[in-house]
């Protein structure tokens, strides 16, 4: 099979337009084209009047080897990659060695609980929220009635903080096992709509990742696997260096000698724990700022020209970023095109926000982090647990600027680029409920980071027309970008000095988004098998 990629035709090609490419691509005739499909497909928009559809096709044609030797110098005619996903070991027949356990349910430790599980392993899945539905509404009830629940939120529960967000599943990440390939096809199994395995930005939205999540849930559990809900991991048993078992919130010891750590970006008690007990932990650098809202059509237009609305194109996204005079890079983060902001904090008063669309995205606003970049050397260098600390403190400024209700503090950004507070929003209402209070985001960020954001805005606002318009809304604080600390790990992928221990996903610091989370939940998973059957 042959893959062409960077095919671009008119945004509103005919079908037969891209058979019609494909062989004039490949020198061929249509008889000798076998069949071919999309193995991707994006769009390019720097020329707005002029759009085009970007493909990547798998192509079976008539004497391969000869059209491959015609095009052996173009990057864009190869032999098609092989994705076929494949198991590194598996439990031999009636293996009755220890389980291994997997901390988290969320994208990480979904995938790699349902590898270890397919693996023929049956692994433990030790969650300290509870199962989705129930988790849904304890979420609601914060948005709703301003009514906290610490261990059932949008951090906290099955399908981790990704259930709550845009739920894309896309990724930056180097991939040459192409592991994205087998997270997206059990997906797709679990409910996922077909298209996740060829658009070129896929996502899925909140509902529907809500019924995945059961889904791979029920195929764990079918091959042996067994959850626990509103289990907390209080306490690691090690013994010379190797891990032994985990004291659970219900007061009973779990024997564990292989252990997933999926737990999380905000499993701060955790973090806690871990470095109490002397494993290996270390301050990383994230970014912390505020989400920005502005009304989905102008984020169409400015990105789509002529072509704003286009159901082919869909809701627009973008991607902006400014390096700031004060040494600060300044960027989008998670944007969120007709989605909501929504309060994300798993601790009493302290307000978080975050983003979240549905599979339509067809809410009035987008909406994006713009955030600052922080890092341990500069901001905040008092030890492995300083930058949990810093969004301690940041979050708690939050809770009182917004009125010590879980309402969030605001700005409009004429308000924040004239250094005044407004007294009513224009034209476009904030999204973020229980509500949104106007006032001073200085008092709640770093002067730093509110200096680089204000010079910022209007550099954006020449990119993107519309961007720095008085009436759009700031709403605070963005402080879980990322984790703020890394549990190292060796070429193993175990702790370096906690062995039995497989630190992975956003909370190790080893991923950022659902689809590298769960990808490296793979990884770890493969490397804990393969380190377990040999035992």
């Amino acid at each position: 099979m042959i893959r062409v990629t960077d095919l671009a035709l008119p945004l509103d090609h005919a079908s037969e337009a891209l058979e019609a490419a494909l062989c004039a691509r490949l020198g061929i005739g249509r008889p000798d084209l076998v069949r071919f499909s999309i193995a991707r497909r994006g769009n390019d928009a720097r020329k707005k009047h002029a759009i085009k559809l970007v493909y990547a096709l798998d192509a079976v044609v008539e004497d391969e080897a000869a059209v491959l030797a015609r095009h052996a110098g173009d990057p864009h005619v190869r032999p098609a990659p092989d994705t076929t996903y494949r198991f590194p070991v598996m439990a031999p027949e009636g293996w009755t060695g220890q389980r291994p356990v997997v901390i988290g349910a969320g994208p990480c430790g979904l995938l790699a609980a349902l590898i270890l599980a397919q693996m023929g392993l049956r692994p433990i899945i030790i969650e300290r929220g509870k199962a989705v539905r129930e988790r849904t509404k304890d979420t609601w009830g914060l948005w709703r009635r301003a009514v906290l629940k610490p261990e059932s939120n949008a951090q906290f529960g099955e399908g981790g903080a990704g259930t709550f967000s845009d739920g894309k599943l896309y990724s930056r990440i180097k991939d040459p096992r192409h592991l994205s390939r087998k997270v997206l096809t059990e997906f797709v199994k679990a409910g996922a709509p077909e298209e996740i395995l060829t658009e070129a930005h896929p996502h899925v939205g909140t509902f529907r990742l809500v019924t995945m999540v059961m889904s791979i849930r029920e195929t764990i559990e079918g091959l042996g696997g067994e959850y626990r809900f509103g289990t907390r991991v209080e306490d690691f048993e090690v013994a010379d260096g190797q891990l032994t078992g985990l004291h659970l919130s219900n007061g009973t010891f779990l024997p564990a000698s292989h252990v997933v750590l999926a737990v999380g970006h905000s499993a701060r008690d955790t973090f806690e724990m871990l470095h109490r007990r002397g494993v290996y932990i270390e301050a990383k650098p994230f970014a912390i700022g505020v989400r920005i809202e502005h009304p989905q059509g102008w984020i169409d237009k400015a990105r789509y020209g002529p072509s704003a609305g286009n159901k082919i194109l869909g809701p627009a996204a973008y991607s902006l970023a400014h390096k700031a005079s004060n040494g600060r890079s300044v960027y989008s983060f998670c944007m969120c095109p007709g989605g909501r902001v929504v309060a994300a904090t798993s601790e009493e008063g302290r307000v978080v926000t975050n983003g979240m669309s549905q599979y339509s995205r067809a809410e009035f606003n987008a909406n994006s982090g713009l955030v600052v970049d922080i890092s341990p050397e500069r901001d905040y260098p008092g030890g492995p647990l300083a930058g949990v600390e810093l969004q301690r403190r940041l979050e708690a400024r939050a809770f009182t600027a917004g009125g010590s209700n879980y309402h969030a503090p605001g700005q409009k950004v004429g308000d924040f680029l004239a250094g005044k507070v407004g007294t009513a929003f224009g034209s476009i209402e904030p999204s973020y409920k229980p509500g949104v209070k106007l006032t001073d985001l200085g008092t709640c960020l770093p002067p730093f980071v509110i200096d680089a954001i204000r010079e910022a805005l209007p550099v954006f606002g020449r990119q993107m027309p519309g961007y720095d318009h008085p009436d759009v809304v700031m709403t605070g604080v963005e402080t879980r970008t990322s984790s703020p600390v890394r549990i190292k790990r060796g070429a193993d992928l175990q702790s370096i000095n906690t062995r039995g221990l497989y630190p992975a996903g956003e909370g190790a610091g080893y991923a950022g988004g659902i689809l590298s989370a769960a990808v490296d939940g793979i990884k770890v998973a493969e490397a804990l098998a393969l380190d377990l059957v040999k035992a």
